[in-house]
């Protein structure tokens, strides 16, 4: 079996299950609240694109910890769906916080319905997240229900630090490679290290090894982000549906920019004389690539990647299954494919 066979297979059920879950808890007087949801996860009557509901990467991964461990993919079904349901949450929000328009091709939810019910959406879902990894318990011990709801509220806890440093950035002209490592932690390797300890403890592990698949879900989460900002630079549109512009546009302080701040170059002075526009977005572009910027931040993201991999190596019950999930690791990092 390789990643898109086990995609094909599991995929089905997690989406009828994140459906149910989600249109299920609403209730009938709440017609737009539906649709701003089904808008948002791309249920939508006619949509069928994965690539409009997103390629619930989170939810895999939770899936193939659990296989690789030795457990089976379907008994981790309601914290796989909780981690989806808490991740469109924060991209509900990261939209409004971002004043980003558009999210997977589409309106995004406040462009459409206005911040204050797309704030609503969100809350919907977050709330809904914890009810589901609760509701675990009908399927395990209480004991593990518990441990499952305490390492999501503490992931929360994470994200919600990780966003405040991210907006806090914005206004910062001093930003180090160590804060923004700090930041990401937080913001995008919190999530999926939680994905990959959730996997863990549904397969019955030990609490070591447990603690071995966060520490690779972390690395593996460094290094999506990292390889994220790479891509918002330097990426292929057409592939990854991610602009080259905005990131450089908006002024982000993303990994490639923090470096070459820190070598005070050409780059460095344009930088401080105020916004880019997106005419000078090539020629920004070639700058970083002039400063080492582009070649640090490939290198970064391949050594993350590289770490995440070996302390895989140490947890591998169902060789089959590890090898699914080395090529879903794998894909976090080359998503121009």
């Amino acid at each position: 079996m390789n990643l898109c066979d086990f995609i094909n297979t599991t995929r089905p059920e997690l989406e009828d299950k994140l459906k149910e879950l989600v249109l299920n808890s609403l209730t009938k007087d709440l017609p737009e609240l539906n649709d701003m949801l089904c808008h948002h996860f791309g249920w939508e009557k006619g949509v069928i694109s994965p690539g409009i509901q997103g390629k619930r990467m989170r939810p895999m991964l939770v899936f193939l910890c659990t296989e690789t461990a030795g457990g089976c993919w379907r008994d981790v079904m309601l914290p796989a769906t909780a981690v989806e349901i808490l991740h469109n949450f924060s991209l509900i929000h990261d939209d409004i916080q971002d004043n980003s328009p558009t999210r997977r091709g589409k309106p995004a939810i406040w462009a459409k319905w206005g911040v204050p019910q797309a704030i609503n959406a969100g809350d919907f879902l977050f709330a809904l997240a914890n009810k589901v990894i609760i509701d675990t318990n009908h399927k395990t011990s209480s004991q593990i229900a518990l441990k499952n709801a305490q390492l999501l509220n503490e992931t929360c806890l994470s994200l919600t630090r990780g966003q405040y440093l991210d907006i806090s950035f914005e206004t910062s002209n001093q930003i180090s490679i160590e804060s923004y490592f700090e930041m990401i932690k937080g913001k995008t390797a919190a999530l999926i290290a939680c994905c990959a300890e959730l996997g863990a403890i549904a397969a019955g592990t030990l609490i070591d090894q447990q603690k071995l698949f966060h520490r690779f879900g972390n690395s593996l989460g460094l290094a999506f982000q990292v390889w994220d900002d790479w891509l918002g630079i330097w990426g292929n549109y057409e592939h990854t549906g991610k602009s080259v512009e905005s990131d450089l546009v908006a002024g982000k302080k993303v990994l490639p920019v923090i470096y070459a701040l820190e070598k005070k170059g050409d780059f460095a002075r344009r930088w401080s004389k105020g916004p880019i526009s997106h005419g000078e977005v090539p020629e920004i572009a070639e700058m970083l690539v002039k400063e080492g910027a582009q070649k640090y931040t490939e290198k970064r993201a391949l050594n993350l990647l590289d770490e995440a991999l070996l302390i895989l190596d140490q947890l591998v019950v169902n060789q089959d299954a590890g090898r699914v999930l080395k090529e879903l690791a794998r894909s976090f990092v080359n998503r121009e494919n």
